[in-house]
């Protein structure tokens, strides 16, 4: 369809108030009361319609195609989040090994002093008979 004939379909279509016809719908704009012809309306509803239509169905692919990377970029991100919270539990597991040795050494020196100690006070018993 040529741009001129569907000019011209759209200004034929618009008629007086007193010419309407069973196919006609009345438009009420500042004051006016204007009457377009129904298979006019469908036509030009049909060209925008055609018009937009093959790029907002382009528009919604594109939104599904990113909605679909978004899941899988949310999955992915929560496996991470996952991995990272089981690498600060084997940190703190590392932590309480250290310390655990830690204050295993610690109890290790003890037992050598009171062994020290213990066989100290042995002498000096043995020591304080002898002299009295």
């Amino acid at each position: 369809m040529d741009p001129e004939d569907s000019a011209q379909g759209a200004t034929a279509g618009l008629v007086a108030p007193a010419g309407v016809t069973e196919d006609g719908v009345e438009i009420e704009s500042s004051g006016e009361l204007i009457c377009v012809n129904q298979e006019t309306v469908e036509k030009l509803t049909e060209g925008l319609i055609s018009h937009y239509l093959p790029d907002l169905k382009q528009l919604k692919n594109a939104l599904q195609e990113l909605t679909q990377n978004q899941v899988v970029l949310l999955d992915t991100l929560e496996q991470q989040i996952a991995k990272f919270r089981e690498c600060h539990l084997v940190l703190d597991i590392n932590a309480l090994f250290t310390e655990a040795k830690c204050y295993h050494d610690k109890l290790v020196n003890i037992r050598r002093e009171m062994v020290t100690l213990h066989e100290r006070t042995t002498r000096l018993k043995v020591r304080i008979p002898h002299s009295s």
